[in-house]
């Protein structure tokens, strides 16, 4: 299974709670994007920890430069996961893992940008990074990159790390992203440009925790056929069995039978009689000769 994460994008900070509190429901992670947070500041960060306790918090920091210093107020306020640039000094990443482990949260390594994504990927590993950001970003999408390549390099690996995927991924792509590897799937536009942000959350969740986008259309006809089954129990139950009385009747029939076969066998032995009373007569006149 893997989890979902909602990317929220924009500036209004009343519009990003509003949208939070539709998608909050249907989605693990609620993203606070880099322009978001730069724009709104940690007060945003402290609305949604409030309202949405189920949920996980991520901040997009894309921390360069001060990395514990920079990421440790907003663990402190409730994110459970920070990022951190995989260009930046090694020495940053790992101050960014070490205020991630002292308040029992996680850190992220994004790796947009980095040009050897192997070598980076390893190194951070090594130091402790919880999560690995295959992260393709807006402007590489518009030139048409796609994260899948990256995504197939780092899972290859086998570090025992989680990998994050974000890059244009929508329904359709789900599960093609969650076979590839990807334990945390990341839908922005996917979402919030959608007609009903909530379904569209609620429809690329479904097939990350396991469902494939098949089964959604089973589920439309679920109802249908439970009640189908239930009517034709109830019809089952309602419809008169046929007495069994009539078969047994023939059984108790069959007795009568064996009386009368056995009144035969007494009349047998009535002529045995019959034949030695004249032989007991005879015998007299013989004797009287």
């Amino acid at each position: 299974m893997a989890q979902t994460q909602m990317a929220l994008d924009s500036l209004d900070f009343d519009g990003t709670v509003a949208l939070a509190t539709k998608v909050a429901p249907h989605v693990d992670i609620l993203e606070i994007g880099t322009p978001c947070i730069k724009h709104n500041g940690i007060k945003l960060l402290e609305v949604l920890r409030a309202k949405f306790p189920n949920n996980k918090i991520l901040v997009d920091l894309k921390t360069m430069d001060a990395g514990f210093y920079e990421a440790e107020p907003f663990y402190k306020a409730g994110a459970d996961i920070c990022t951190v640039l995989g260009t930046a000094d090694i020495g940053t990443i790992k101050g960014v893992i070490d205020v991630a482990n002292k308040y029992g949260k996680k850190a992220q390594v994004d790796l947009i940008n980095v040009a050897d994504k192997k070598t980076r990927t390893l190194e951070v590993a090594k130091l402790g990074a919880h999560i690995i950001g295959v992260h393709t970003g807006l402007d590489q999408q518009a030139a048409g990159q796609t994260p899948f390549n990256d995504l197939a390099m780092v899972a290859g690996l086998n570090l025992g790390v989680e990998i994050s995927v974000a890059g244009g991924v929508k329904a359709a792509t789900t599960q093609q992203v969650k076979d590839a590897g990807a334990t945390i799937i990341v839908a922005g536009a996917a979402i919030y440009g959608a007609a009903d942000p909530a379904a569209a959350a609620a429809e690329i969740t479904a097939i990350a925790h396991g469902a494939s986008a098949s089964a959604g259309g089973v589920k439309k006809f679920l109802p249908w056929v439970i009640a189908a089954v239930v009517l034709f129990a109830l019809f089952t139950m309602m419809k008169k069995p046929e007495a069994p009385v009539a078969e047994v009747a023939p059984a108790a029939e069959m007795s009568a039978p064996a009386a009368e076969v056995a009144a035969p066998a007494a009349e047998v032995v009535a002529p045995a009689a019959e034949v030695a009373a004249p032989a007991v007569e005879a015998a007299p006149a013989e004797a009287a000769k």
